[in-house]
């Protein structure tokens, strides 16, 4: 029998960047913690904005969980909140987006695909992610 993929769930948050700037400018934030260091230094390197990279890399992660979820519908969430952590956004040589999971939401989305498209216009940030597979993720 072939196997069929299929789109098991969509995410697309949308975040305005200078209200992210806000919360990053906030003394004694804790946002940052949120981010790996992998994405804390890929941040420092870009010319541009910190806030609005950020921002486009927070959404992502908001959009994967949101992904993650519908592909779950019906049945309750498989994870505290706070994984943000977990969920972290890579580019290539060529400056292309990609996630890459850790821990318990690597473990639970094992075997399923992640794309993300990553935009910023003005003051506002967005990711879309596709969870794609061929099964509905385990720790349902």
């Amino acid at each position: 029998m072939p196997l069929t993929v299929a789109i098991l769930g969509i995410g697309f948050d949308l975040v305005a960047v200078g209200e992210f700037r806000e919360l990053l400018d906030r003394p004694g934030t804790t946002v940052l913690t949120s981010f790996t260091p992998g994405e804390r230094r890929d941040v420092a390197r870009r010319e541009t904005d910190r806030a609005r990279h950020f921002a486009a890399r927070w959404a992502a992660k908001e959009a994967v969980i949101k992904a993650w979820s519908a592909s779950i519908h019906g049945r309750p969430p498989v994870t505290a909140e706070g994984i943000h952590h977990l969920v972290e956004v890579v580019t290539d040589a060529w400056g292309r987006p990609a996630i890459r999971l850790a821990g318990e939401v690597a473990t639970a989305l094992a075997g399923t695909s992640l794309h993300v498209s990553l935009t910023h216009d003005g003051d506002m940030a967005g990711a879309f992610v596709v969870l794609e597979g061929d099964r509905i993720p385990e720790g349902e």
